[in-house]
């Protein structure tokens, strides 16, 4: 079968980049679309009002997984690393920076092959869709080009093709192109097989297909004959249920004209139940094909010396083919025939044409792919589940993963902590504990805490000592201060092995957990049932019966027909969502992985079955949301993508489930095929929702009406989670790691009707005193300019007596728009260093901006004469032009400072005798200086002026400290020592400080005394 493709942009894309910048998009919006989108932004707030917001990378820089990776051959330290759902990032000084390049301009994450043309290394593609398929696999959307080394990029079409493992590029015509799309991972779709574009993508062959369920899964290139072409066919598809890879028909196939007709060749290899396959070839001898294949009977790695005519089994070692779906890696070393490198868990290399594999240390186990330079093959790049790392000998050392921001995250919870923290799990990794104020690449701000990498893990919300964690069904407390670790399983049953049917619990590996908002001693668990404990885990009660669909033809086996794969991932109808009403105890919001909603309103003693009647079986509840504004309101997130369904299913009840309304009908905002994760309501302003999906952000000011795109900064990539915490937004990401929206205020004072040609001035976040983090946690004054704004702008700050403390002043005109910050901020320096700033990693802006859109100042919490101000009430006054407004800010203590018994009062006297200790070490010095001046004035008097000298002499030596070193310090000194003994801290006034203050006051006066007498008042 042989079809010809052409290059299609979906309106999914369309409404994407509305708010990034596919130009491609825009031009094949219809004029109705157009219509459409003006109609509803008239009805939306207006997104200038968006700018000079920005999401901050919390990190860590601890790599995620990587599933694709590539070099280019005439630039040995340019290599790329594509994420399994972050993107894409290069290095160019040989891995130790990476920089992501697809950021704003490919609307997805999820990564399946990166290729760079020999004849031309700006030339690069990206397919799109990972093919190492575990439970949180995201989809792909098609291919994309690159025409400058990734600096830009323009979609190059198979958007329905699904996962991607393979994109192979002609060696001297850079617009002819192989792809292997493996197809829609979730479900059959014909739009599988190999495709062939020879215009650079602008049109597609489908040169090989089978079925709508056999996909290919490698494709290959002959190295001296670009003709023959090898690729590998099977089955692949996940269910929640279940992963199937394989079946009775697929296997090998060749053409030798490009991809027009293929043979299907099967001597000497598997032909019962044939399973995922991988393909190398080597430049050294072009006949030699390497083949590691998944098949019943007969797997392991199989090899070719004749192209591809016949084959033999030469290693069947069991560690090669361990979780086919999810690995199967095979490379070849180009410039040695007998070198191949394969990879599952553990990495391996055979120096003898395959025969033996030996282990190959890697940084990171779960191994997925590996690129060897032909030019040298002791360069190398290798991705895992911790990122990508690069060799320049070989693999016997590499470069680091603590350069990667890109962990997948499951979740995050934060704490009551100042700064608050972020706890979250990565994906085949630890948990982390990270401070919010974190720079991204410091690897000394988080930790690891309990649990594992499937989470959760949530801090307890009065005693910041205790935090439980969850690790495949394993409940754990851990206390921080001891390390100390109490490990409780809920019913103490091993998962690993076992179909769901033969659990006495079925737990899912990533089971949920909840914590009481009345009662910190009651904490939630999820199988089946809905579990409690008020004994921390030592015990626990079953409080509902069976929540979920169940349906008994889903608690089988996992992995069919081939390979058994049995970890808990696929534990099918368990409850995923466990909710506490934030203003009733005892009403709970429950959801499972197989569809059901319930709720109890009498802590579990009854419970009732109130799902949606309009929402088909069989989807997950992600998370739950109890509106924190009213009771019997709660918002469902709800997605339905593993089913193959993309539609994107957020609900609200304002009736404990006796109603519901879907907040996403495919055209109100969040387009039809963006799966939704999460929702979130903001505390501070009812109606105010944030929403992660898929690929990205939304955001609704109309409880849910209506939705725009609220992306700005973020790469789009699936959102796990979100959490709304003084006035910040949190979010986890899988495969970007933590980031935060600082200061929420300015979305709680827009509307739909809140004009974007005046000047606004927001009510401001109260701020604090503090030295940890200032430039995020001091006070902050937010602005909106419109475009054209003539400076200057001046900021001016009061005390609550009416007296100026300070004055700040910027100038310009607010020219800047949308797209030129959004193209500033997208530069790969720019988004390198994201997040890097000082202090705490990064921050707002420490001086007056005059920006088009959001400006943000942070206060210093300082006066003019650079004493610090003490916490209490200050009226901000804005000028710009000749407009003038007024707002109040509240400077806090820091809770830290009061939590060690300083008061307000004691920071105000504080303040008093800082200021005092400003004006001495003003006059002292300014005495010192008349002295000195004096005394040059003198030089070589004679008479009374002589002996004027003399004494003036005799005053300075009481003033100024001698130069030699370890001299007694003399009066200026001494009063500089006392005043830097408080200006640094938020101490409580000392007895001895107050008391040196009198000495040294008492010395001062005595020296002005006697200058006046020898040199007059210095009045005129």
């Amino acid at each position: 079968m042989r079809r010809h493709i052409p290059k299609l942009i979906p309106i999914t894309l369309v409404l994407l980049t509305l708010s990034i910048i596919t130009t491609a998009t825009v031009e094949a919006q219809s004029r109705a679309s157009r219509r459409q989108a003006r109609a509803e932004q008239a009805m939306t707030v207006n997104p200038a009002f968006f700018t000079g917001l920005s999401y901050r990378l919390v990190g860590p820089s601890r790599g995620g997984r990587s599933t694709t990776v590539t070099g280019v051959p005439s630039q040995p330290n340019t290599f790329y690393m594509g994420e399994a759902s972050g993107g894409l990032f290069k290095t160019t000084d040989g891995g130790e920076s990476w920089f992501p390049v697809t950021d704003g301009q490919v609307p997805l994450g999820s990564t399946g092959s990166i290729a760079v043309a020999d004849s031309d290394p700006n030339v690069v593609y990206l397919g799109t869709g990972s093919d190492g398929v575990r439970s949180n696999v995201s989809t792909g959307r098609g291919v994309y080009r690159s025409n400058d080394g990734g600096e830009t990029w323009s979609f190059a079409g198979l958007y329905d093709v699904g996962q991607i493992g393979a994109v192979r590029i002609h060696p001297t015509d850079p617009d002819i192109v192989w792809v292997a799309a493996g197809g829609d991972i979730f479900k059959p779709n014909p739009e599988r097989g190999v495709y062939k574009t020879t215009d650079g993508g602008q049109t597609w062959d489908h040169v090989l297909a089978h079925s709508d369920s056999i996909g290919c899964m490698d494709v290959e290139i002959r190295p001296d004959n670009p003709d023959v072409v090898y690729a590998w066919m099977s089955r692949l598809e996940r269910k929640p249920w279940t992963i199937i890879s394989g079946s009775t028909v697929g296997g090998f196939y060749r053409s030798t004209d490009g991809g027009e007709t293929w043979d299907h060749i099967t001597t000497g290899l598997p032909g019962e139940l044939i399973g995922k396959g991988n393909l190398a070839v080597t430049a050294d001898n072009p006949d030699r094909i390497y083949a590691l294949i998944e098949a019943e009977p007969g797997g392991g790695l199989y090899r070719s010396d004749d192209g591809g005519t016949s084959w033999q089994l030469i290693n069947d070692q069991g560690s090669l083919i361990t979780r086919p779906f999810y690995y199967t890696t095979l490379g070849a070393d180009p410039t040695d025939q007998d070198v191949v490198y394969a990879g599952a868990e553990g990495f391996f290399k055979s120096t003898d044409g395959g025969v033996t594999m030996r282990s190959m240390r890697t940084p990171h186990g779960d191994n997925h792919d590996i690129w060897v330079s032909p030019n040298d093959g002791q360069i190398m790049v290798q991705a895992n589940d911790g990122g990508a790392n690069v060799s320049f000998d070989g693999g016997a050392t590499w470069s680091t993963q603590s350069n990667q921001p890109t962990s997948e995250l499951y979740g995050v919870c934060v704490d009551n902590a100042f700064p608050y923290n972020l706890y979250g799990a990565q994906q085949d990794n630890s948990t982390i504990i990270i401070t919010s104020i974190a720079n991204p690449y410091d690897l000394e701000a988080w930790r690891s805490g309990p649990g594992c990498e499937t989470g959760p893990i949530m801090p307890h919300p009065v005693d910041p000592n205790i935090v439980y964690g969850s690790c495949k069904g394993l409940f754990e407390r851990m206390n921080l201060a001891t390390g100390m670790r109490w490990p409780y399983w809920v019913g103490v049953e091993s998962l690993y092995g076992s179909p769901p049917a033969d659990l006495t619990w079925r737990i899912q590996r990533v089971a949920p957990m909840e914590i009481s908002p009345h009662d910190p001693g009651i904490l939630y668990y999820g199988s089946q049932y809905v579990h409690r404990t008020r004994t921390e885990g030592a015990s626990w009660e079953v409080i509902s019966p069976d929540l979920t669909w169940n349906p008994p033809d889903k608690q089988g086996i996992s992995g069919e027909p081939i390979t058994r794969d049995m970890t808990g991932e696929e534990i099918y109808s368990v409850v995923y969502a466990i909710r506490e009403s934030l203003h009733e105890p005892g009403v709970i919001w429950v959801g499972a992985n197989d569809g059901p909603f319930h709720v109890t309103r009498d802590h579990g003693q009854t419970w009732k079955n109130i799902t949606p009647p309009d929402l088909l079986p069989g989807g997950r509840v992600q998370y739950i949301e109890p509106s924190p504004h009213r009771p019997g309101s709660a918002y469902y997130a709800v997605y339905r993508y593993l089913l193959g369904d993309y539609h994107p299913y957020l609900y609200r009840t304002d009736d404990y489930g006796e109603s519901w309304t879907l907040l996403t009908d495919g055209t109100n905002g969040i387009p039809e095929d963006w799966p939704t994760r999460v929702v979130r309501e903001d505390p501070d302003r009812e109606g105010l929702l944030y929403a992660g999906t898929e690929f990205g952000l939304f955001i609704s000011f109309d409880n849910g009406a209506r939705w725009q795109s609220f992306q700005l900064n973020m790469p789009n990539v699936p959102i796990t989670d979100m959490k709304v915490h003084r006035k910040d937004l949190v979010i986890s990401t899988q495969g970007r790691a933590f980031w935060i929206l600082d200061n929420l205020s300015s979305l709680h004072q827009i509307t739909p009707t809140t004009s974007i040609e005046e000047v606004r001035f927001y009510s401001p976040r109260d701020g604090y005193r503090t030295s940890t983090g200032a430039n995020l946690l001091g006070p902050t004054i937010e602005y909106y300019l419109p475009a054209g704004t003539e400076g200057p702008v001046t900021i001016e700050i009061f005390d609550a007596n009416g007296d100026q403390v300070s004055s700040y002043s910027g100038s310009g005109s607010a020219i800047t728009t949308a797209g030129q910050a959004r193209a500033s901020a997208q530069t790969p320096a720019a988004m390198m260093m994201q997040g890097r700033g000082r202090r705490g990693g990064g921050g707002f802006a420490a001086r007056v901006t005059v920006n088009q859109g959001l400006n943000r100042f942070v206060w210093n919490v300082r006066h003019e004469n650079g004493v610090t101000m003490p916490p209490g009430r200050y009226r901000v006054q804005l000028t710009v032009g000749e407009a003038t407004m007024t707002e109040w800010i509240s400077v806090l203590i820091d809770p830290r400072v009061a939590a060690d018994g300083i008061t307000d009062i004691d920071l105000i006297r504080l303040y008093k005798h800082n200021v005092r200790m400003r004006e001495m070490v003003t006059e002292v010095r300014a005495i010192s200086t008349r002295v000195q001046e004096a005394i040059e004035g003198l030089q070589g008097a004679t008479g009374r002026d002589a002996e004027t000298l003399n004494d003036l002499e005799a005053v300075s030596a009481k003033l100024v400290t001698p130069s030699i070193r370890y001299s007694k310090p003399g009066l200026v000194s001494q009063i500089s020592y006392l005043s830097g003994a408080t200006s640094r801290g938020d101490v409580k006034l000392s007895t001895d400080v107050q008391h040196r203050f009198e000495m040294l006051n008492h010395e001062l006066t005595l020296i002005r005394r006697e200058v006046e007498r020898l040199l007059g008042s210095g009045q005129e």
